[in-house]
């Protein structure tokens, strides 16, 4: 199905809170009738790298230090010696301007919105911001804190890309920042190369910025996902109008540290560290000496994108009975049309009633279009971050409560 561009030009309603919240109300006064298995929350649960606690106590003298806004050389020399490695970026790329470190890459995804907003001066027409529905709540905190009037693209009943060709170019010029993610979250979708260049292609004509949440970019099943930066420079050599965004949390089982980063723009990362420099908080010195080390180690990443195939063929064998193909592209979430047997919220009731399982609606991480639907509305989510032999016990309750 194609984008129409009246559902694209209107604006977003309100999803309704904190997902997971809702989640709990929802959910209050139901007993389960077996012992609880939560999946509903995206928090990593392998094991951490074991180099861990040994660059940390090496470096813990330097909490008493007040850490640099645009990070040590270090940080940014590990950082761009990554990306350069990862997306298969040019000599030109030069980390010193071009990277940041950011508290978690959920902060920079807000502020970001408002440095985009202060960076562009578009002031003829009330600025938007597209994000894609479903999407990480915190596209819509941004949105908010700019003042920007949200438009979201529904996810294709195919499963499929949104429609660029069928962006409004008004709509297009009053835009300021464009949020996507590839891998998707909870969709699973990675974006071909292809596809980001026309993004970016896009972001220059009409002049707003990409900002790609490539946080899942560590963990796919086959090929490793392209990337925003790669985009770019496969077009002219630059990373005009565009930032990517990656963080340890996925990638290195370290969601706690909050350590992430930004990538891309020069001259918009630099407007972006002085809007950070009096609005948000520094990455502390030893953090950010643990990101080198993690930066630096790819062995235990593939380890960690192991655990979560070994996962993903698990569901695989044991749920295409019910749900048909359940293998994503990239990340760790399933993404399960329950339609047979309700909407999403039903099912989620159900699925913690009767067998004690805890999984996130989809209507509860999207929005309502103007027409009243909700694209997640009849699916559920399932984090796959348990144990091999947990998620296995949690498939098999699926399959007793629904078969």
């Amino acid at each position: 199905m194609r984008l129409s561009v009246t559902s694209v030009d209107a604006k977003a309603k309100s999803s309704g809170g904190n997902p997971f919240q809702r989640l709990r109300d929802q959910l209050q006064g139901i007993q389960p009738a077996l012992p609880d298995i939560t999946m509903t929350i995206g928090e990593p649960r392998h094991e951490p790298p074991a180099f861990v606690g040994e660059v940390l106590a090496q470096n813990i003298n330097d909490f008493r230090r007040y850490p640099p806004i645009h990070g040590t050389p270090k940080f940014r020399e590990a950082v761009g010696s990554w990306l350069k490695n990862r997306f298969g970026l040019s000599d030109n790329f030069d980390a010193d301007k071009s990277v940041i470190p950011l508290n978690g890459s959920r902060e920079g995804l807000v502020y970001g919105c408002v440095s985009a907003r202060d960076y562009l001066k578009k002031r003829d027409a009330t600025p938007a911001v597209i994000l894609p529905n479903p999407f990480y709540q915190s596209y819509g905190a941004g949105a908010h804190m700019a003042g920007a009037e949200e438009i979201l693209l529904p996810e294709p009943a195919d499963g499929a890309l949104p429609d660029l060709d069928a962006l409004d170019p008004a709509l297009l010029d009053r835009t300021i920042a464009f949020y996507f993610a590839t891998p998707a979250n909870p969709q699973g979708t990675v974006a071909p190369l292809d596809y980001l260049k026309k993004l970016v292609e896009l972001a220059r004509k009409h002049n707003f910025i990409v900002f790609s949440d490539e946080c899942y970019s560590e963990i796919y099943r086959d090929e490793p996902p392209a990337g925003i930066l790669q985009a770019a420079e496969a077009i002219d050599g630059t990373l005009r109008n565009v930032v990517a965004f990656n963080s340890l949390s996925k990638r290195s089982n370290l969601p706690g540290i909050r350590c992430g980063l930004a990538a891309g723009d020069p001259e918009f990362i630099q407007f972006f560290a002085d809007f950070r420099n009096v609005a948000a908080p520094q990455v502390p010195l030893p953090v950010q000496a643990l990101a080198v080390r993690c930066f630096g180690d790819e062995e235990h990443v593939i380890e960690n994108r192991r655990l979560y195939n070994e996962k993903y063929e698990l569901a695989q064998d044991m749920l295409e009975p019910l749900f048909g193909n359940t293998t994503k592209e990239g990340g760790f979430f399933l993404w399960l049309d329950v339609s047979r047997w309700g909407d999403g919220v039903t099912v989620a009731e159900k699925l913690w009633r009767e067998a004690g399982l805890k999984v996130l609606p989809g209507a509860y991480i999207a929005s309502d279009m103007p027409d009243g639907t909700n694209p997640g509305a009849k699916y559920i989510r399932i984090a796959l971050v348990e144990s091999l032999e947990t998620s296995r016990e949690a498939f098999q309750r699926i399959i007793n409560c629904l078969e």
